[in-house]
């Protein structure tokens, strides 16, 4: 059975990316599998000279997906901290006047800077409004992941940040991970009683390849919690946390102790394959200790309480939420825009960051109306938050 959208199988995939990991500052690809005694695939990806980050990761039901992971993963960082776009200076009553569309993003805006004034030039790029067609002017700050720039204007953040084989592909796979990051923080909105109450079991899909992960899961000692967090868009959306067995005995857990994945694909099956393989990739970045955004202090935190607590849920089946388990990138981005045109979101651009000569893309998707993770930002919330938190309260 397929568990893919891409267009190409991984081997093929890694054939043609291979050529340009070297030019990409991509140096070794890794296999962290065996660090670990669950079994689950986990590769990295070292670019030693990055102004992202240097270690860069992948998980997947395979060796082989795993491995193209974490090189598509490490190209798409690569290509984000120097862009290949042609940048146009201007001011947004400029391109207003030469009826051009374009995009503040003021909810993107860094904390302590100010707001782009109408009258103020700065270097756009253009994307494609994935829903109208036509192009779209972004910052370019917006866009660019170079954690080399001091006082960037624009908090610099992964998010929407995807790579493929061709743009559609890349497209769709930023895209999901805006609508999980959105859901993921409209369920943090709710009462910790209500989100216990989404606790579902994951072999309640009776899938073998989900139920196999899990049985590498148990046998290695551990416990799963798993939440359905889809939102009101209806893309199904899981979080998956993993701690040992004895977790809820433990009086002085450790925060790496609990670790969590999340997942996002029109097939339930498949959002909760990626959250489970997402949970097991997370204990390896501690376990390796080789991740550079993870600091010496993270494994002497002690564990909230509420997240020991989340164990204490009790799973349910799953609601039935049909949907294919793979099919082609392009009808399943359009499925999705539909999903969020139905919940009143019309505003998607996806901005092309790769050269076009390269045999992959790069896509940075925006989609403003949506909630974005925890970050250095001027603006915490969003609309849709607000609104979640005056119902909740």
């Amino acid at each position: 059975m397929d568990y893919t959208d891409r267009i190409c199988a991984p081997d093929e995939t890694l054939r043609r990316v291979t050529p340009h990991l070297d030019s990409f500052g991509v140096t070794r690809l890794s296999r962290l599998t065996g660090l670990d005694r669950i079994g689950i695939p986990v590769w990295n990806a070292v670019a030693p000279n990055s102004r992202s980050i240097v270690i860069n990761q992948g998980k997947g039901i395979t060796d082989l997906d795993a491995k193209v992971s974490a090189a598509m993963e490490a190209l798409e960082r690569a290509v984000a901290c120097a862009p290949q776009v042609t940048a146009v200076t201007a001011t947004p009553a400029e391109l207003a006047a030469c009826g051009k569309r374009a995009l503040c993003l003021p909810s993107l805006i860094a904390a302590g800077q100010p707001d782009i004034d109408p009258d103020e030039a700065i270097d756009w790029i253009e994307g494609v409004d994935l829903f109208a067609g036509g192009g779209v002017f972004v910052p370019l700050g917006a866009a660019t992941l170079d954690r080399s720039i001091r006082g960037n204007r624009f908090w610099q953040t992964s998010d929407g940040l995807a790579s493929g084989n061709h743009f559609e592909e890349a497209a769709l796979h930023g895209l999901l991970e805006r609508i999980e990051r959105d859901a993921d923080v409209l369920w943090r909105m709710a009462s910790f009683g209500t989100r216990m109450t989404k606790c579902v079991t994951p072999r309640s899909f009776n899938d073998p390849v989900l139920d196999d992960l899990l049985d590498r899961i148990e046998l290695a000692g551990l416990a799963v919690r798993a939440f359905d967090v889809t939102s009101d868009i209806g893309v199904p959306c899981f979080v998956v946390l993993l701690a040992p067995s004895d977790i809820l005995a433990l009086r002085t857990p450790r925060f790496v102790d609990v670790t969590s994945g999340q997942g996002c694909h029109p097939s339930a099956t498949r959002a909760m394959i990626r959250a489970v393989t997402e949970a097991a990739q997370s204990r390896l970045t501690y376990i390796s200790g080789a991740r550079d955004d993870v600091f010496p202090e993270t494994f002497a935190r002690p564990l909230p309480q509420e997240l020991q607590d989340c164990f204490r849920a009790d799973p349910r089946p799953a609601p039935d939420r049909s949907g294919p388990l793979s099919g082609d990138p392009k009808t399943l981005l359009d499925q999705v825009l539909l999903d969020l045109e139905r919940a009143g979101i019309d505003t998607v651009v996806a901005v092309r960051l790769s050269a076009e000569s390269l045999p992959f893309a790069v896509v940075k998707v925006f989609a403003p109306d949506l909630e974005n993770p925890d970050g250095e930002r001027k603006r915490r919330f969003g609309a849709r938050a607000l609104s979640s938190s005056l119902m909740t309260s």
